[in-house]
């Protein structure tokens, strides 16, 4: 019996218009087959059915299990000894499976059978594509991707992606004080792919570090590169970030290359995060030199480091006490969990009054839950 040469043709134009691979709709259309025919002729579930794509020929069989003896033969109709099997083929053994041409004509299917045959394999042909949307969408976890502002909702955004595939940037991936409109551009960055009924659906973020990452590599061709490595991340979303970087190549200054030509580069980037300020600090080995740098724009006087209870003692000097510590506490909070210091910030005036007496000081401790390795 044969498929219609139009419909093997057909099935070609899907695979290059849809990217399913020939492979899996010749295997939906087997079990389509299968389906249909178990249904219409109550054949045994050992019915199988083979499609050649080239010439569209189909051939049913009934498949069956090898065993050793007749006793272990509990249903002909499933099962047949060794003996038996080797007549068909004689590389046979003991355990492997066995097929048995069907004598089967194109009545025996008949309309109906078609018709269930053509439900089934376009039901499969759906889920084949969803599929192939899935596998080609799961690789792009952890990536940058544009969408386009479909509806809103009180706990989401719905973005468009393409291909019939939904975004979902819940209020808690959200930017603070950032309004969406439909029919929008956005940048959002992959968190997860789940595999739906409908399709895959991605859930996505603007506030994950990772954005920032992403956005630094897209925007800065020397991180991109590798030729500077981003080595810790601290973000507060919507406020502020701190990016500690590395030059891994001699002449390369990785605080310049990541800022740009009179801070081009940032504040492309400030802008996609809807002013976001970004810092971005130069990492070094010393935890006392990261430690200072981390604090910038406020100038450090001196750094004492604590290792055995993991804090930074730092002085600074009295008119930029305020602006080590952060509107908050926000500045060495950051700094702190960029370098997984605890930091504890004093002036030189209350060091020198703590020197000769009791005095009241400042001070922003700010306990770091992660280290500056985890913050990537």
């Amino acid at each position: 019996m044969q498929v219609n040469r139009d419909f093997i043709g057909a099935l070609l134009q899907l695979n290059a218009e849809k990217g399913v691979p020939q492979e899996v709709l010749i295997q939906t259309l087997e079990q389509a087959i299968e389906s249909a025919y178990r249904r219409n002729a109550e054949a045994a579930e050992n019915v199988v059915v083979k499609v050649d794509p080239e010439s569209g020929q189909i051939s049913v069989y009934r498949e069956y299990e090898v065993v050793a003896t007749p006793e272990e033969v509990e249903d002909p109709e499933l099962r047949m000894t060794v003996a038996e099997a080797q007549k068909i083929d004689a590389s046979t053994g003991v355990g492997a499976k066995v097929r048995v041409p069907e004598n089967v004509t194109q009545a025996q299917l008949g309309r109906i059978a078609a018709q269930t045959a053509g439900q089934v394999y376009r039901q499969r042909l759906r889920e084949a594509e969803r599929d192939v949307v899935f596998s080609q969408y799961a690789s792009r976890e952890g990536e940058i991707m544009t969408g386009v502002v479909h509806r809103t909702t009180d706990s989401a955004v719905i973005l468009d992606m393409g291909k019939g595939v939904e975004a979902v940037l819940a209020v808690g991936e959200q930017l603070p004080q950032e309004h969406y409109r439909i029919g929008q551009h956005l940048k959002v960055y992959v968190l997860e792919v789940r595999r739906t009924t409908r399709g895959p659906v991605l859930v996505v973020s603007r506030t994950h570090r990772g954005f920032l990452r992403r956005l630094m590599e897209m925007e800065i061709p020397e991180i991109y590169n590798g030729t500077v490595v981003i080595r810790g991340i601290a973000r507060e979303a919507g406020s502020r970030s701190k990016v500690a970087v590395e030059s891994r190549q001699a002449g390369v200054d990785a605080k310049g290359a990541a800022v740009g030509q009179r801070g081009a580069r940032i504040q492309a980037i400030v802008a996609e995060l809807n002013g976001e300020k970004v810092d971005v600090v130069l990492w070094h080995e010393d935890a006392g030199q990261f430690v200072a740098e981390a604090l910038s724009p406020a100038e450090v006087l001196n750094v004492r480091i604590d290792e055995e209870h993991k804090i930074a003692n730092v002085v600074v000097p009295e008119r930029q006490l305020s602006l080590a510590i952060g509107k908050e506490g926000q500045n060495a909070r950051l700094a702190a969990k960029l370098t997984g210091w605890r930091i504890d910030i004093r002036s030189d005036a209350g060091v020198a009054a703590a020197g000769s007496g009791p005095a009241d000081h400042r001070t922003a401790a700010a306990e770091a839950s992660v280290d500056a390795q985890a913050t990537t």
